[in-house]
């Protein structure tokens, strides 16, 4: 079992099967020793979570949730690009997280920080990385937070 593996375990984290595009895009994309995600949203079981805008019809300790489940769905890609061996991430490189918020919103950093955390608990100090928090007006399928990332692997 791989360090990242028991991480997960310890954290009561099961990775699911990445989601399936729903338009004319892939999950990923692998350049080189770069793996580029398709924007995750938080989605479990097939079913959207946290819909609704920040500050209005969403709390902003959900919306950390929701970065942590867009996070989750993150690692999914990122694993199936790595032909299900999670040991192969040298690095998260960038996260750009998207807030679906009030307009005088201002607490993206501490939604997107619900992602941010996950990725250092689960891959130590290859998790940390650099990162944008962006207050969106709307996101697809009336999402709170939508995540995209940037890895490096083996």
């Amino acid at each position: 079992m791989s360090d990242v593996d028991q991480r997960l375990e310890e954290l009561g984290i099961e990775i699911p099967t990445p989601a399936a595009p729903v338009a004319n895009y892939v999950g990923w994309v692998k350049s080189g020793n770069l793996v580029f995600t398709a924007g995750q949203v938080p989605l479990k079981d097939g079913a959207f979570q946290y819909q609704g805008v920040v500050g209005k019809d969403v709390s902003v300790e959900d919306a950390a949730e929701a970065a942590k489940l867009c996070a989750i769905n993150i690692i999914a890609q990122v694993k199936d690009a790595c032909g299900g061996d999670l040991s192969k991430v040298k690095r998260v490189v960038k996260l750009v997280g998207f807030v679906n918020g009030v307009p005088e919103f201002q607490d993206q950093p501490k939604v997107i920080n619900g992602a941010s955390d996950l990725m250092v608990a689960v891959f130590g100090e290859r998790g940390k990385h650099a990162r944008s928090a962006v207050g969106a007006g709307s996101l697809p399928l009336n999402v709170s937070v939508e995540i995209e990332a940037v890895v490096e692997v083996e």
